[in-house]
């Protein structure tokens, strides 16, 4: 007898797991397999792979932080969870792992993950906490919320370009909103009724960027089984939002600036030029004009992208705008979990709009949606708040009366006082810090002290030399 659409069992949750460690994954694999569709992986390159080969990406990952090829120390996982936000922002992360002091739980936090469970762990548990992960609500952000002066002049200035054909070109952390002032972008267009295309650059391989893109013809490569319309034509005369744009493949690059510039691209495996008449939205987290000039970008593509060009502001920039997305969210994640919504006591609340959110508008709603799942109805203190941030990279500089004060009082012990021999060691002390909260990422290091990579290890290695 055939079975009835409605008793058909439901597809189980797609699950990444990324562990160096094969009797992890084995372990975890045959335990959690009955329950989610499990891939497994050993390092951060292999599971890139893997997500650009699947269909979708899945929607809960667990990820080890030491992974090769630096397996004692927390940088690859780190940077793996920014990787797989970057592919799927809605994904679902925890952290497994064997390196749980306070602090990687609350940076993990901080860039997106979505927990932090200490090796080892019960499977049982982690199959609880997968599963309300799933049922937990997505508190998604339809629109821009906020009313500081930086938010309303990128709202003033998102009215002005919406309706020009040419390209726009969105800067901004991760975390920060590029998504929906692109959406907003096409929203307020003319052509707000056409079609609004995503892709993501970099979660699609590179040798599938162009079929992609552009579309192929029967039999231009293997397994291209018949003619297929690629984004620029499906988006017609809609809007075309090309993710992580800095992620394109050089060679591409070249291709992308010629449909641009004048409509004509052609399918893979074709000579005919076909024309596109859709608007290109394209958005960064990282400095093009600096890679451009360098190189790592195609320098007219750069400046043909950026006709217009929107810089999304972080959050700790956003003065009061944290606390009225903190209500939004809230409110958001009370409504859509059917649950009374938390409070903050006044000690929280301070600290709340001292924090820094390095993790931006995704930082702060998922902190939201923990509190909601954890204290619903109740009134969150600041120990309770406390054990949710990244209190090392949401300190935030020292105040200039204290620093003041200090050099009076050395200047005043001190005979034979060096300002050349302070300013270095003032110097050490900052790269000693920037390294140290990134973990000895050199380049996110020399981004947090506003410098370039390669002056940031000069002055290491003049630091050494002393």
């Amino acid at each position: 007898m055939a079975t009835s659409p409605l008793s058909a069992p439901e597809a189980k949750a797609a699950l990444l797991i990324v562990d160096d460690d094969p009797l992890i994954t084995d372990t975890l694999s045959f335990a959690l397999g009955a329950h989610f569709e499990v891939a497994a992986c050993a390092s951060r390159a292999e599971a890139i792979a893997r997500l650009r080969e699947m269909p979708a990406a899945p929607r809960l990952a667990l990820v080890d932080l030491g992974l090769p090829p630096a397996p004692h120390a927390p940088d690859e996982g780190f940077q793996l969870i920014a990787d797989l936000l970057a592919h799927s922002p809605a994904m679902r992360i925890f952290v497994l792992s064997g390196q749980n002091d306070a602090a990687n739980a609350r940076h993990a936090r901080a860039l997106g993950a979505w927990d932090f469970v200490a090796k080892p762990a019960d499977p049982a548990l982690l199959r609880r906490l997968l599963e309300h992960a799933l049922e937990a609500p997505a508190a998604e952000q339809a629109e821009l919320v906020g009313a500081s002066p930086a938010l309303a002049k990128l709202k003033s200035q998102i009215a002005q370009f919406a309706a020009s054909p040419y390209p726009v070109l969105i800067e901004g952390e991760s975390g920060s909103g590029k998504e929906l002032v692109a959406a907003s972008l096409h929203r307020l267009s003319p052509h707000a009724t056409r079609p609004y295309l995503t892709l993501n650059c970099a979660a699609i391989a590179p040798t599938l960027v162009e079929p992609t893109l552009f579309g192929y013809a029967k039999g231009a490569f293997t397994g291209a089984s018949a003619n297929k319309a690629g984004y620029f034509e499906d988006a017609q005369d809609g809007t075309l939002f090309l993710d992580e744009i800095g992620e394109l493949p050089l060679e591409l690059q070249a291709k992308l600036l010629r449909v641009i510039e004048n409509g004509e691209y052609q399918r893979v495996g074709e000579t005919q030029a076909r024309q596109s008449r859709c608007r290109v939205i394209a958005a960064t987290n990282r400095d093009l004009r600096r890679e451009a000039k360098h190189g790592a970008f195609r320098a007219d593509l750069y400046h043909r992208l950026s006709v217009f060009t929107l810089g999304v502001p972080p959050l700790r920039e956003l003065d009061d705008d944290k606390v009225l997305l903190l209500e939004h969210f809230r409110r958001l994640c009370a409504a859509q979990a059917a649950r009374q919504p938390f409070e903050l006591d006044a000690p929280a609340a301070q600290r709340w709009r001292r924090y820094d959110f390095p993790g931006n508008v995704r930082e702060l709603r998922n902190i939201v949606i923990r509190l909601t799942a954890k204290y619903a109805g109740q009134r969150v203190g600041e120990a309770e708040l406390a054990a949710e941030l990244d209190l090392e990279a949401g300190a935030g500089p020292a105040a200039e009366g204290p620093l003041l004060e200090q050099a009076q009082r050395q200047l005043e012990r001190a005979s034979g006082f060096s300002l050349d021999q302070t300013l270095k060691a003032w110097e050490k002390s900052y790269i000693q810090a920037a390294l140290r909260l990134t973990h000895g990422n050199v380049s996110q290091a020399a981004k947090l002290l506003g410098v370039n990579r390669t002056t940031l290890y000069s002055r290491m290695q003049s630091g050494e030399e002393k």
